[in-house]
C-alpha cells in the first residue's frame, strides 16, 4: 500500500517503513505525528482518489531528527548597476519515518466540518470583522525574517497583530498558529521570531538587521 500525502506544503508518495525528508516540522524529535491530507491511496490494483483529500484517511509517522539540507548558493546581479549579492541557504528539514497508512477510520476531518456547519451565520461574520479591525492597527510583521504575507496574515488573525504581542509569545505558540492556519505554513521555523519582534517593537532596527544576517534557515548561527 502506498499513499500520496501533503506534508508541510509538499506532496510525497510514501509507503510503510519509508524514511522521508520534509520541510521542518514543529514536532519534537522522537514524537509521533499524523497527516490527514491524503490525496490518493493505492492498494494493489485498487486506487482511491480524494476530492481533494480522502475522508478518514491518515498517514502516521515518527519524527527521527531535525537537520539542514545541502547549501544552495543564491547569486543576484544587476547589469550596469554594480549590484552583486551572494548568499548561501540551507533548508531546514525534518527526517520522518512512515509508520502506517490508514485508508479509513481516522476521525479528524469530520469534526471540523460539523463544527463549521453548526456555526450560526452571525458567529461566522464576527471573526472576519475582528480580523479586519486588527489589520488596521497591525504592525508590518513581514519585517520578521521568515514571515511572508500569508504567515503575517495568520498571526494577525490569531491576535498577534503587533511586534509587542509576537515578542511575548513562545516559538511553539507561533508554530501552532501557522500550522492551524495552513499546512503550507507548518514548516516555517519560528525559533527567533519573538527575539526579532522584541527588537522591532523597541525600534532597534540596526540590531534586528544584524540578527537577521546571522540567520540560516530561520535558526541563529
Amino acid at each position: 500500500m502506498y499513499a500520496i500525502v501533503e506534508i508541510a506544503g509538499h506532496q510525497f508518495k510514501v509507503e510503510k517503513d519509508q524514511k522521508v525528508f520534509v520541510n521542518r516540522l514543529s514536532t519534537e524529535e522522537g514524537k509521533k505525528v499524523d497527516f490527514d491530507n491524503v490525496l490518493l491511496i493505492g492498494d494493489g490494483n485498487t486506487i482511491t482518489l480524494g476530492a481533494p483529500a480522502i475522508d478518514g484517511a491518515q498517514v502516521s509517522a515518527k519524527v527521527l531528527k531535525h537537520l539542514k539540507g545541502d547549501k544552495v548558493i543564491v547569486f543576484k546581479k544587476k547589469r550596469r548597476k554594480g549590484y552583486r549579492v551572494k548568499n548561501g541557504h540551507r533548508q531546514a528539514l525534518t527526517e520522518i519515518l512512515i509508520e502506517g497508512i490508514t485508508a479509513s477510520g481516522a476521525k479528524k476531518a469530520a469534526p471540523k466540518k460539523e463544527a463549521k456547519k453548526a456555526e450560526p451565520k452571525a458567529e461566522k461574520a464576527a471573526p472576519k470583522a475582528a480580523a479586519k479591525k486588527a489589520t488596521g492597527k497591525a504592525d508590518d510583521l513581514k519585517k520578521i525574517e521568515g514571515a511572508g504575507p500569508k504567515a503575517a496574515e495568520a498571526l494577525v488573525n490569531a491576535g498577534y497583530e503587533t511586534f509587542a504581542k509576537v515578542a511575548k509569545a513562545t516559538p511553539e505558540e507561533l508554530s501552532n498558529v501557522l500550522s492551524e492556519a495552513s499546512s503550507r505554513l507548518a514548516h516555517i521555523v519560528t525559533d527567533t521570531w519573538p527575539k526579532q519582534a522584541k527588537l522591532a517593537a523597541d525600534g532597534k532596527w540596526d540590531e534586528l538587521k544584524e540578527l537577521q544576517d546571522r540567520l540560516d534557515g530561520g535558526i541563529e548561527k
